[in-house]
């Protein structure tokens, strides 16, 4: 079981989670999807916790704030022609063509929907399709370029999976696989690799501390740019 707690950090009220367990030391953890985990021995005085987090207030901040910034901005789109669509990190008119052959092209600037008959559903199963396949094979290259960086760590190699995600571009899971969100597809492929990057750092480091940011830093010493850039290109 759990506690609902706050802390004030300036004007700013932080939400956490407290629990008292059979352990030794006391741990904050800040988790993608924003909650604040605070893990204490039983014994624990509350002043000595919120000494603790007030301390650390400002660290927990810094990451609420980096993982509302790594949620993708997706703008709805309605399927026409003269519609906008990004598409490794440039933007691409869509041109729809009546033709009995259903195919999909991205060309001098513009993605190219062939299809039978007018239908904003049937176009928007043929992009979403045709990007399923765009991002398994850059997502492949990418992965694989990544991991190499990784070799003399001896770490075994994750699965790659792809699916739509909500709130995260990616996600890795103790089982050992690296869940990538489609809609990275849309970003240019530097931020593909920051994306893959970050999430095979996590093979070695769990968490979102000091020994994980080092080692981002050095398998990508450019990740902040990256970061920034893939924030900006879905505003």
């Amino acid at each position: 079981m759990s506690e609902k707690k706050s802390i004030k950090y300036g004007e700013r009220e932080i939400f956490y989670d407290l629990q008292y367990l059979e352990r030794k030391t006391m741990t904050i953890a800040v988790h993608p999807d924003g909650t604040v985990m605070v893990k204490v021995p039983i014994q624990t005085p509350f002043d000595k916790i919120e000494t603790r987090l007030k301390k650390r207030s400002k660290w927990i901040a810094k990451h609420l704030d980096y993982f509302i910034n790594f949620k993708p901005k997706v703008t709805p789109r309605q399927f026409i022609s003269g519609e906008t669509h990004l598409y490794l990190g440039r933007r691409y008119r869509l041109k729809i063509i009546i033709d009995n052959k259903e195919k999909v092209v991205a060309t001098r600037g513009t993605i190219v929907v062939y299809i039978k008959y007018r239908d904003s559903d049937r176009i928007k199963n043929l992009v979403e399709k045709w990007y399923k396949e765009k991002a398994d094979e850059h997502f492949a290259k990418s992965f694989n370029k990544c991991f190499e960086k990784f070799n003399k760590y001896n770490l075994k190699k994750p699965a790659l999976k792809i699916r739509k995600m909500k709130k995260r571009w990616g996600s890795y899971s103790t089982k050992g696989t690296v869940t990538l969100n489609l809609e990275l597809i849309k970003a240019p492929s530097e931020c593909i690799d920051y994306v893959v990057t970050h999430e095979l750092c996590h093979i070695k480091c769990k968490n979102h501390g000091a020994e994980f940011y080092k080692l981002l830093s050095k398998m990508m010493p450019e990740w902040e740019k990256n970061k920034k850039r893939l924030e900006k290109i879905f505003i």
